[in-house]
């Protein structure tokens, strides 16, 4: 139903009327070409946010933890801002493809960083070189903004707001493989991450093969912020509101969690995109915005708690 609300009203049938030629059916033109790709982004970014937060919060043993807490989201920005301000240098792989070269780049490093000097996956390195690179990358930034001119300037932070208004297909059908192949790393990490939540140790005595699982939650959720970030920018909270709510309802094991967060991230970015473009029309907020505003007040209600 979502591409049905908006501030142009569209009738249900003249939008699947075969009677008109579809480049004189504006409601058609409306629903295919600029209502119903938003809203597919917004399903398969709130979706894969959402899934990643939970393996990264399984990875790190911290339910604080989301998608972007290991610097990926910081890599792809940067990668994008590069694009929008040196656009003609870069006129082959577009913000999109530079979105997904920086995520990329950040994996690498962090990777590097984490195995180091370590025969495995430090979590403890891997949590801090994330932070490290993710003020390294908002330096980096900063740096392209401050050689930015106006528009360019504009562009980037409504790009850093998390923007689904999506130009057709291109984007989605570009990184949905990247999607599948992250979702497929998520179907495998179940029964590992329900193992590891209660220590490495503890798992490995249970037959998990513990560098493994840590290097499959490691690259695929990296894998899935990459390709989500890359379609509709780093929209922040969907990996930390939506695995904490599932798990109220559903438990904590991740065979039920994990895809329980896909379906519900994905149906509430789809919400937060309607809201998005119907609160101030004719104006549309950035979707970012909408989720900043509910995952605020969600994230100091989680630390209240956990506290008391």
């Amino acid at each position: 139903m979502a591409p049905f609300i908006g501030q142009t009203p569209l009738q249900f049938g003249r939008v699947f009327s075969m009677s008109l030629p579809f480049a004189d059916n504006v409601d058609a033109q409306i629903f295919f070409l600029a209502r119903l790709p938003r809203s597919l982004a917004a399903a398969i970014v709130g979706g894969t946010l959402a899934a990643a937060g939970v393996v990264f919060q399984g990875l790190l043993r911290n339910p604080l933890a989301t998608p972007y807490t290991l610097g990926i989201s910081a890599g792809a920005s940067f990668g994008a801002m590069t694009a929008i301000t040196f656009g003609s240098m870069l006129p082959v792989i577009g913000v999109t493809g530079a979105s997904l070269a920086g995520a990329v780049l950040a994996v690498m490093v962090v990777y590097a960083l984490a195995t180091a000097r370590h025969s495995g996956l430090s979590t403890t390195v891997l949590l801090l070189a994330g932070v490290t690179m993710n003020s390294f990358f908002s330096a980096l930034i900063l740096f392209v903004q401050y050689l930015s001119d106006f528009t360019e300037t504009f562009r980037a932070l409504r790009w850093l707001m998390g923007d689904l208004d999506v130009a057709g297909y291109g984007p989605i059908l570009g990184a949905l493989p990247l999607v599948l192949v992250a979702l497929g790393g998520f179907v495998w990490l179940a029964r590992p991450l329900n193992l590891l939540s209660l220590g490495a140790d503890a798992a490995a005595t249970r037959g998990v093969d513990v560098r493994r699982a840590q290097r499959v939650a490691f690259f695929s959720g990296s894998l899935a912020t990459g390709a989500a970030v890359s379609i509709g920018g780093p929209i922040g909270f969907v990996g930390i509101i939506v695995p904490h709510l599932v798990r109220l309802v559903v438990g904590a094991d991740h065979r039920l969690v994990l895809p329980a967060s896909f379906f519900f991230g994905a149906a509430f970015l789809v919400v937060c995109d309607v809201v998005s473009r119907i609160v101030m029309a004719p104006l549309e907020l950035p979707v970012g915005i909408i989720t900043a505003l509910i995952g605020g007040p969600f994230f100091l209600w989680m630390l209240i708690r956990r506290k008391t």
